[in-house]
């Protein structure tokens, strides 16, 4: 809520006040869980629990597990948010951030993250399976606690060791609908791991100065950004070889192996223009690209997997 300017000539009625004061507190919530991020983690762990079986997946465990896994997502989100708000009130990208902006307090956002992550751990547990809780409940650790508290300030292969959180979605999906983890869950999980450091790392060369600046040893801050630029290369290009597999052990068809290696093409044309220093504005252009990319990548697993069933 802003309040109104000593000049106004008009205040602003009470009830304009109660009204929004409530529509603000949720939206900076929904903004200390960053939910685009959690759709995208979502998302990739619906991909998982599709694949793990040949028709429609089970009701109540594809529910349920979509709900704890976003929530839990959500909880790692916001203790995230806590940990780095001293930095993120230096940051150009995170300044408007509700913690820095005084929006909501850390007690608030603490309360909030146990919530989410109680409820999202009873609800896997009850309604879905215990593994699938325990390996939800350790990516949050491992995200919200070893990543965030540790391994973001200690390394610059923080992005590369901390990407095993991130990369879990397709492997909790898995186990929500199997009760079990098996090799093809895991080859979706290599293929996120091995997309995060490009991904982030063309985050982190656009957003160089502000990392220096705070003392977060991103890649580009400790080897510079033409090392970092031959890093990206040499993971995109790892990518695609990656993400035959899938086709390889027949695990996908021809449908997303055409799908695979057209969109490994795009991403490995932005990962060799990034190459070039000149290109100003290539850096946060691959990001958004990245993101693009695993998302149609994992949609076209979904195509080659549903597609023969309507159509046969």
């Amino acid at each position: 809520m802003v309040a109104p300017s000593e000049n106004s000539s008009k205040p602003m009625a009470a009830t304009e006040v109660i009204a929004q004061a409530p529509s603000s507190l949720l939206a900076d919530l929904l903004e200390v869980t960053k939910p685009k991020v959690v759709l995208l983690l979502v998302f990739t762990a619906i991909v998982g629990m599709v694949l793990a079986v040949p028709g429609m997946v089970p009701l109540q465990e594809t529910v349920f597990g979509i709900i704890g896994i976003g929530m839990a997502s959500a909880s790692a989100a916001a203790i995230n948010h806590v940990v780095d708000q001293h930095a993120d009130a230096q940051m150009k990208r995170t300044s408007k951030r509700p913690i820095p902006q005084g929006n909501l307090t850390t007690t608030h956002v603490l309360l909030f993250a146990a919530v989410l992550g109680i409820i999202s751990m009873m609800l896997l547990v009850v309604f879905v399976n215990v593994l699938t809780a325990v390996l939800t409940f350790l990516s949050l650790i491992g995200y919200a606690c070893v990543y965030t508290m540790y391994l973001k300030r200690a390394t610059p292969q923080n992005i590369v060791i901390g990407g095993v959180a991130g990369a879990m979605p397709p492997v909790l999906g898995w186990a929500a609908v199997t009760g079990e983890v098996t090799a093809e869950p895991l080859l979706l999980f290599l293929i996120v791991f091995i997309w995060t450091p490009p991904h982030f790392w063309a985050l982190a060369i656009h957003r160089r100065d502000d990392y220096a600046k705070v003392d977060i040893p991103m890649l580009p801050v400790t080897h510079g950004n033409k090392y970092t630029r031959v890093q990206i290369l040499l993971y995109t290009i790892l990518l695609l070889l990656v993400t035959i597999a899938p086709y390889l052990i027949q695990m996908s068809g021809l449908i997303y192996l055409v799908a695979a290696l057209a969109l490994g093409g795009w991403f490995l044309f932005h990962a060799i223009k990034i190459q070039n220093p000149e290109h100003k504005d290539e850096p946060i252009r691959m990001f958004v690209v990245s993101i693009k990319y695993l998302m149609a990548l994992f949609a076209a697993l979904l195509i080659d997997h549903y597609l023969p069933l309507f159509v046969s």
